[in-house]
């Protein structure tokens, strides 16, 4: 989830290969389906480039170097876990992890709320249906603390009978 806004930023602001409604169908369906979001996204934009060939490619262009890295970090912390040096360091990445995972969520949430054009004080922007969707759904996640799948496949489905209709 971390890696979220260091995705939409490459795929969507630098390079310009999705907009930012299909990178956040992209997130939607990566989440979806098995796999780390990042892997998943790389296949998907490389199947969107260049097709297979792009997809095996950006693939495994996303896993190798990541394989590479956390192998010498495991060596590194196995041997050198009880240095107080490594201690503060992994203490001071958490509070980054968890501000990255908060600026993704806000950037979905204000996609859902107001659309690409992003925050509005015009009310007439704010898109009821995804607010009420949003917000029925977090009360029910918090109260009844069912799967979160069940909530997705629903609100998806109650979501497109309203659009349906309207």
């Amino acid at each position: 989830m971390a890696s979220i806004p260091l995705i939409q930023n490459q795929v969507v602001n630098i390079h310009h290969w999705l907009t930012l409604t299909e990178f956040t169908d992209l997130i939607t369906i990566a989440e979806m389906t098995p796999g780390p979001i990042s892997i998943n996204s790389a296949t998907f934009v490389g199947i969107r480039i260049a097709g297979i060939p792009g997809a095996i490619i950006a693939t495994i262009g996303c896993v190798l170097p990541s394989c590479v890295i956390v192998s010498l970090l495991a060596w590194v912390y196995f041997k050198y876990s009880e240095l107080t040096v490594i201690q503060g360091i992994l203490s001071g990445l958490r509070p980054t992890i968890v501000a990255l995972i908060a600026s993704a969520g806000m950037s979905v949430l204000s996609l859902a709320v107001w659309g690409e054009d992003g925050f509005s004080m015009n009310i007439q922007a704010i898109n009821l249906v995804s607010v009420f969707l949003f917000s029925v759904s977090l009360i029910i996640l918090r109260k009844r603390k069912p799967s979160p799948i069940f909530v997705m496949l629903g609100s998806g489905i109650i979501g497109g009978a309203i659009y349906l209709i309207v």
